[in-house]
C-alpha cells in the first residue's frame, strides 16, 4: 500500500512539474529572441503587453551583414504605455536596458539608424527580450540562498507557479474590464437604436400631417 501511495505521489509531482513547464511557456511571459531588419529610413518597433510590477531585461546588438568591417550605430528608445521614456540612447552598436513596469499595457521599443551615417544594406538587430521570471538571475539566487539541484528546481517551479497565478489574475481582470466595456457599448447601441426608431416614427408622423394639410389646402381630399 505504501509503495502504491509513493508511486502515485511521484506521478502527481511529475505531472505538476510538466504542467508548470508547459503552462509557463504559454501563460507566463518568457525570453524572446527577435531578429529585426532595420530600414534605412524610419524605425522598427517591437511592442509587448506587460502587466504592472514586472521586471524587463533586454540585450541588443547590431549586425551589418553587407559590410561587417564598418560598424553601424542605431538610436534606441523604449517607452511606457503612457509615453514615458524608459530608455533612450544614440550612436550605439549594442546595449542593454532594464526596468520594472509601473503601468500595465503595451511597452514599445523602437530602433532606427542614426542619420549622420551612410545608408547601409541588410542591417539586422538582435533583441533578446526577457520578461518576468525569464529575467531572473537564478545563479545569483542559488549563491545567495545557498541552494542547488532539486531544491533550486523546486524554487524555480514555485516562482513559475506564482507567475502563472498572477498572470491568470491579470487576464481575468482584463476579461472583466473588456466584458464591462462590451456591455456598456451594447447598452449604448440599444439606446441609440431606440432613439433612431423614435426619430423615424416622429418624422413619419410629421410628414403625414404635412401632406394631409397640403392636400386639404389644395382641396384634393
Amino acid at each position: 500500500m505504501a509503495r502504491i501511495c509513493n508511486s502515485r505521489a511521484g506521478v502527481t509531482l511529475l505531472s505538476l512539474i510538466l504542467f508548470c513547464l508547459t503552462a509557463s511557456n504559454h501563460i507566463v511571459p518568457v525570453a524572446e529572441a527577435i531578429w529585426l531588419s532595420i530600414p534605412n529610413s524610419g524605425s522598427k518597433c517591437v511592442s509587448e503587453e506587460i502587466q504592472n510590477s514586472v521586471v524587463v531585461l533586454a540585450d541588443y546588438y547590431v549586425i551589418n551583414e553587407e559590410h561587417p568591417q564598418h560598424p553601424v550605430t542605431v538610436t534606441v528608445r523604449v517607452t511606457s504605455p503612457y509615453g514615458n521614456n524608459l530608455h533612450h540612447t544614440e550612436n550605439v552598436t549594442h546595449g542593454q536596458f532594464a526596468f520594472t513596469t509601473t503601468e500595465a499595457g503595451n511597452y514599445l521599443a523602437c530602433f532606427s539608424l542614426d542619420g549622420h551615417q551612410e545608408p547601409a544594406v541588410s542591417i539586422t538587430l538582435s533583441l533578446d527580450w526577457k520578461i518576468g521570471i525569464a529575467a531572473k538571475d537564478w545563479e545569483s539566487v542559488a549563491k545567495k540562498e545557498k541552494i542547488e539541484g532539486v531544491e533550486l528546481e523546486v524554487r524555480r517551479l514555485k516562482d513559475h507557479a506564482e507567475a502563472i497565478h498572477n498572470n491568470l489574475i491579470y487576464l481575468k481582470q482584463r476579461e472583466a474590464d473588456m466584458r464591462e466595456v462590451s456591455e456598456k457599448t451594447n447598452s449604448r447601441v440599444a439606446w441609440f437604436s431606440i432613439m433612431s426608431l423614435g426619430v423615424c416614427i416622429v418624422v413619419s408622423v410629421l410628414q403625414l400631417w404635412h401632406l394631409k394639410s397640403y392636400f386639404q389646402k389644395k382641396k384634393l381630399i
